[in-house]
């Protein structure tokens, strides 16, 4: 795949991609070679990320690294299928790059690559986006395990986690039938405990929370400050937004002293229902 199918294909912002045309022109790809080439790699994608940005020098904005990493995702696409993975998987899993410039525009009041230092997972195949969740094999110690994390536009239905576990079930089997696994685990601010205080029992957050059995809670986790807030850069919670019903509710309790935090749950594999 070509940069510019790609760009298409994810739906890359036009403001962005001018970006990176200017950046191409600046990028030596045969000495950076050995870094593209083991960033792609599984065991290797985090040491090349982090040579890569001192390899890459002064970066405004990290539109050179986004470059590379586009670069790399244009690369592996072959090897998708080489593994039969549907197209669908690949472009899902690859829109993360112009869901997080959004992101960082909705934060920050305009458009960066801030995200450089995760999205080396994806351009690994570490990391896969099936249906409404990601899956991310696990650090070795972990083994035996898959990881997931929840999108910012993650649909939290039951229907549409039933049809993501579901599916990825499916994918594990089918594209890694050698890798023997027991269980999902997450860790996020959307399974801390207090939020079932504020929500109601048919909530779509705590039915998503039904599904795991906690094993540690994080009192301390700021996550909700951004992924709830939107990151403000003032997180007094008096003046924190009131825009939803959850968010009024966590800045009452914010306010009162409390703490949503985060947790680590395990989601067992026979608790999936097929």
């Amino acid at each position: 795949m070509k940069q510019p199918e790609l760009y298409h294909l994810i739906e890359l912002q036009p403001e962005i991609v001018s970006k990176l045309d200017s950046a191409a022109k600046e990028l030596d790809l045969k000495a950076l070679e050995p870094c593209l080439g083991l960033m792609t790699e599984r065991k290797t994608a985090y040491e090349a990320y982090e040579r890569l940005k001192t390899l890459l020098g002064e970066d405004p904005d990290h539109i050179k690294m986004l470059a590379c990493q586009l670069e790399c995702a244009c690369r592996i696409y072959h090897r998708y299928g080489q593994l039969q993975i549907e197209d669908a998987v690949y472009r899902d899993t690859m829109r993360c790059f112009t869901r997080f410039l959004d992101e960082c525009l909705r934060k920050c009041g305009r458009m960066f690559f801030d995200r450089g230092w995760w999205t080396y997972r994806q351009i690994s195949m570490s990391l896969f986006r099936i249906g409404t969740l990601e899956y991310e094999f696990p650090a070795q110690e972990e083994a035996g395990s898959i990881a997931i994390h929840i999108p910012s536009d993650a649909d939290l239905s039951m229907a549409s986690v039933d049809a993501s576990l579901s599916a990825a079930e499916n994918f594990f089997s089918a594209v890694y039938p050698d890798y023997a696994y027991d269980r999902y685990t997450c860790d996020s601010w959307l399974l801390a405990p207090a939020l079932g205080s504020l929500l109601s029992g048919d909530s779509n957050i705590v039915s998503f929370q039904r599904r795991f059995a906690l094993t540690e809670e994080t009192l301390d986790d700021s996550g909700c400050l951004e992924w709830l807030f939107g990151s403000p850069q003032d997180k007094n919670p008096e003046n924190l937004p009131e825009n939803t019903r959850l968010q009024r509710a966590a800045k009452k309790l914010l306010l009162s002293g409390g703490h949503i935090g985060a947790a680590s749950g395990i989601l067992r594999r026979t608790d999936i229902a097929r």
